[in-house]
């Protein structure tokens, strides 16, 4: 069993007292023993003396031993003692617990000490066993004198028991005296021992209390002892601490607000190849679910070449500390490629740091450049090559076949022409990423666009056969767009539809509001689309049917531009088909006096 300092220092003070009162206890009894054993030898003596004056004052002679004996018994039963009268040769006279008839069966009592001391000084005492009382006792004896002469000796005797009555008696007193004063002792070290821990447990508990986190307390313990220094060094680390874990959690909030707002995901893996931080980026980048924390990397994420940049950086060569870098892709329920940094650190904190920056939409913009750079090339290459074919042909034929020069300016013009509307489509659509567009929104009326628009393509429609029909529901409401890229809109959409409809088909212009929008749709009962071009249709340089677009003057960003308008402004275009059936755009744009904020423009 463990003991606390308190019960220490009252056990010490307990077997200390202890320790005292046994040795007071052992001195006193002794030094009452003696005192007691020294007045019951007075004691006797008095009697002895008084034992001896009757016996010198009485007319026996040595020959009358019955008289002797009944004056010992007299005497014996008159000073409650043993009373026994002798000759100097040592022959009992008389015993007062010896009957007469047995007297003679007696041994000599001249060799007995106190009968030795006696005949020597004339007064003897001892304490010895005695032979004819079967016990120990305590004797006094003296010499008997009657007319000058010697005429016996008398003694006195007590048994042990008798002559301990009184250090018995008073040993219990002491006994008592000394429990009282032990209790006492005792009282007053547990009182001692609480008031000299009484700081320590103060300590303690302002201890306990700091150790489980309130650094508000405080000792308060007062006074010049070593109590109140140990208090005051105390208070003092706890204001410390206080501070230096406001520091830390200072810091580690600034830390932890700069890893939740970084885009770059951070990842930082102990010295025992555990994750130990995982910032917000990480785990969306990763769609990471649950606490990672305390779990090995391919636990948490399942990506051998990962594990091995991360290896190899925790075996870079220290001296070095390169950086380790790379670009991993990963796959799932959201593909993402990831650029990787990771290198090794040393210190308290050692183990590996990677950060990872999500480059995912910069690979899709590489590629859409690479794509566009080669569709771009591959457009220009075809008008090209055919105005470069027609210059050489009709420098050769310009002089001698004049009727084939013409066709060849024709086709010189036609490309030019073609060259021209893909330059021009270009430019657009890169003022319009670039966001060098700019657009003026205002409340317009979608019957005046659309007037427009079909009067514009009126004289194409008629001789095509193709019949134009404006169909508006009344109090339509008015939207909010840019005029000229309204325009722009509808006319890409209505030229598509002439172009590719067919002759004697139809060509609808009709709009309806629904929920703040108005939706402006543009149908065709053409050969339609078939539906796996759909989701592709708004791409640049797409087409249904390339031959058949490039003979008809399309340059492959009529829809793409579209797109980019109608987003500009904050609106959404769809676009419907069945082959055999015809295809539908539905153009969505706000209302006038709808508030919506303004996408970004982009591919």
């Amino acid at each position: 069993m463990k003991l606390g300092l308190r019960a220490k220092l009252f056990f010490i003070s307990f077997g200390l007292i202890g320790l005292c009162v046994a040795v007071v206890y052992g001195y006193a009894r002794a030094e009452t023993v003696r005192d007691a054993r020294e007045r019951v030898q007075n004691e006797l003596l008095v009697r002895l003396q008084l034992v001896g004056a009757q016996a010198e004052s009485s007319n026996l002679d040595l020959a009358d031993r019955p008289g002797w004996d009944a004056l010992a018994d007299r005497l014996g039963k008159a000073a409650s003692s043993r009373v026994t009268f002798m000759t100097v040769g040592g022959v009992v006279l008389g015993d007062s617990e010896v009957v007469l008839g047995e007297l003679d069966h007696l041994e000599s009592h001249l060799l007995r000490p106190e009968i030795q001391q006696a005949l020597q000084h004339g007064v003897g005492a001892t304490e010895r066993h005695s032979n004819t009382a079967g016990h120990s006792m305590v004797y006094v004896a003296r010499l008997l004198h009657r007319e000058g002469r010697v005429l016996g000796v008398a003694r006195v005797a007590l048994t042990a028991a008798q002559a301990d009555k009184a250090p018995a008696s008073q040993e219990e007193a002491l006994l008592q005296a000394l429990g009282l004063a032990l209790g006492l002792a005792l009282f007053l070290a547990l009182v001692a021992s609480g008031l000299a821990t009484r700081p320590i447990r103060q300590l303690t508990r302002a201890a306990s209390r700091m150790a489980a986190g309130d650094l508000e307390v405080r000792a308060r313990v007062t006074g010049s002892e070593e109590f109140a220094e140990l208090a005051l060094a105390l208070d003092r680390l706890a204001t410390n601490l206080s501070s230096t874990l406001g520091d830390l959690r200072q810091e580690r909030d600034r830390l932890s607000g700069i890893l939740s707002s970084m885009d770059e995901g951070v990842l930082f893996l102990d010295e025992d190849r555990k994750v130990a931080l995982v910032n917000p980026a990480l785990r969306d980048m990763l769609l990471l679910s649950g606490d990672p924390t305390g779990r090995s990397l391919l636990e948490v994420v399942r990506h051998s070449e990962l594990k091995e940049m991360l290896d190899a950086a925790r075996d870079e060569d220290d001296e070095e500390g390169d950086t380790i870098q790379g670009e991993i892709r990963v796959t799932g329920l959201k593909p993402r490629h990831l650029l990787v940094r990771a290198r090794k650190l040393e210190g308290l904190a050692s183990g590996v740091v990677a950060v990872f920056l999500d480059v995912t939409e910069t690979r899709r913009l590489e590629n859409l450049r690479r794509e566009f750079v080669a569709n771009v090339s591959h457009e220009l290459r075809t008008p090209v090559t055919s105005i470069r074919s027609a210059a050489e042909t009709l420098d050769g034929v310009l002089d001698t076949k004049p009727e084939f020069a013409r066709r060849f300016v024709d086709i010189i013009d036609r490309n030019a022409q073609r060259l021209h509307a893909l330059v021009e489509d270009l430019l657009d659509l890169s003022r319009i990423e670039s966001r060098q567009f700019s657009l003026v929104l205002a409340s317009l009326s979608p019957l005046t666009v659309m007037e427009h628009v079909l009067g514009l393509f009126s004289e194409r429609a008629q001789r095509r056969s193709i019949d134009m029909v404006l169909e508006l529901p009344d109090g339509l409401p008015e939207l909010r767009a840019d005029r000229r890229a309204l325009e722009h809109i509808l006319s890409n959409l209505v030229d598509n539809a002439v172009k590719y409809t067919g002759e004697g088909r139809r060509v609808t212009l009709s709009a309806s509001a629904d929920a703040g929008t108005v939706e402006l749709v543009i149908a065709d009962n053409g050969p339609g689309i078939d539906a796996r071009h759909l989701p592709r249709l708004f791409e640049r340089f797409y087409r249904v049917d390339a031959g058949r677009s490039r003979d008809l003057g399309g340059t492959g960003l009529g829809l793409s531009i579209v797109k980019h308008l109608v987003e500009s402004m904050s609106g959404r275009v769809v676009v419907e088909s069945e082959l055999g059936k015809g295809t539908t755009f539905r153009v969505r744009l706000p209302a006038a006096g709808t508030s919506r904020s303004r996408p970004p423009v982009g591919p």
